[in-house]
């Protein structure tokens, strides 16, 4: 049996997009069919968004991307004023980008491997990545530890997260994670089930220690700030990175705030990578043309990529990058919204037609 120094040896590195030009590749594909035409398509309508002067893009991240080596690329389009708000599972925050702020890595696997004898010591798989679950508990309690600093209350994951941003500026060993690149770009993160993914066991702990004084986190609070910001944005682009809560939470805020009475375009632009299917009514709940007819996205720019994101999404923002259509974007600074302030619904111009419309 191997031993644990073994198995966590061969470090997974994270693509630098900045570092190549995938554009002679793009407009390959776009003389080309299948998956690789709808690829350069949606790198296409990605360039609308950011070439948009009235267009904040939205990024959602669901699965594994963080892991598997993509986890830079996220970095870079907030740093290079290509996202301006974020939706995201609470795993590929915390367990996977937070964990390497703080020093820790994940490592080429193996899926062909006894579990059991993983499980024996102490590493935790995901599929041909893996991880070490002792390095996990570390960052369980650093969670723990913020949320013992602040001041109970309800807090919205944005808000516990902006706190996770501070920390790292001050105790980070990997400087340009995207939590701590985030806060330092005023750009919010959203995790609207935060409490799956080591966030939960660490805010767990918080509570059991201090029952009648902790803090909690509010998905209702997370789901009125995100709308918020689609009423102070108007024209949005969803770049999505497979679907789930994060997809849905963001394509909801349409929704949302004509419930509100408030006025809110469909998002403009969208695009989503994914591997589901769709005869079932899976793919994350609707593919993007299903989803207009609940009024949440116009199908004029929209497309679905069908493919394991970490094959395709290195490209797609390699290309804008090298284009350069982020040069000339203004930062949003959403975050800046929740200045105390600046955090009340504007008031309704008028009273909302109830559609019935709900989550799809």
């Amino acid at each position: 049996m191997k031993k644990k120094k073994e198995l966590l040896k061969s470090i997974v590195k994270h693509i630098d997009i900045t570092s190549f030009d995938s554009t002679q590749i793009i407009d390959s594909m776009r003389e080309m069919s299948f998956t690789s035409r709808d690829t350069a398509n949606a790198t296409d309508i990605l360039g609308r968004m950011l070439k948009d002067s009235k267009c904040s893009v939205i990024l959602t991240l669901a699965g594994s991307t963080s892991a598997g080596g993509c986890m830079q690329v996220y970095v870079d389009m907030v740093k290079h004023n290509m996202v301006d708000a974020i939706v995201a599972t609470g795993a590929s925050i915390v367990d996977m980008d937070f964990f390497e702020a703080l020093g820790f890595k994940h490592y080429k696997g193996t899926p062909f491997v006894d579990d059991g004898m993983l499980r024996s010591q102490y590493i935790d798989r995901i599929y041909d990545t893996f991880i070490d679950e002792e390095e996990l508990q570390v960052c369980d309690s650093t969670i723990k530890k913020i949320a013992d600093s602040l001041k109970p209350g309800v807090y919205s994951s944005r808000e516990f997260i902006r706190e996770m941003g501070k920390y790292l500026t001050k105790h980070s060993v990997k400087k340009n994670s995207l939590v701590q690149t985030a806060y330092e770009h005023n750009v919010p993160i959203f995790c609207p089930a935060f409490s799956d993914s080591s966030a939960g066991f660490g805010l767990v702990m918080h509570q059991v220690e201090n029952p009648g004084a902790h803090i909690s986190i509010d998905s209702v609070k997370d789901f009125l700030e995100l709308t918020k910001i689609k009423i102070a944005a108007k024209t949005t682009g969803l770049f999505m990175i497979g679907g789930g809560v994060p997809k849905n939470f963001a394509q909801d805020t349409v929704v949302c705030a004509e419930v509100l009475g408030m006025d809110a375009e469909m998002h403009k632009y969208a695009v989503q990578i994914t591997v589901a299917d769709v005869r079932d009514g899976a793919c994350s709940s609707s593919t993007l043309k299903e989803a207009s007819s609940w009024g949440k996205v116009e199908t004029t720019f929209e497309q679905m990529v069908y493919a394991e994101a970490t094959s395709v999404l290195p490209l797609m923002v390699s290309y804008v990058y090298n284009k350069g259509y982020w040069k000339n974007r203004k930062p949003r600074e959403f975050s800046k919204l929740f200045d105390a302030t600046a955090s009340k619904v504007p008031a309704k111009k008028t009273p909302a037609k109830i559609t019935g419309k709900k989550s799809k």
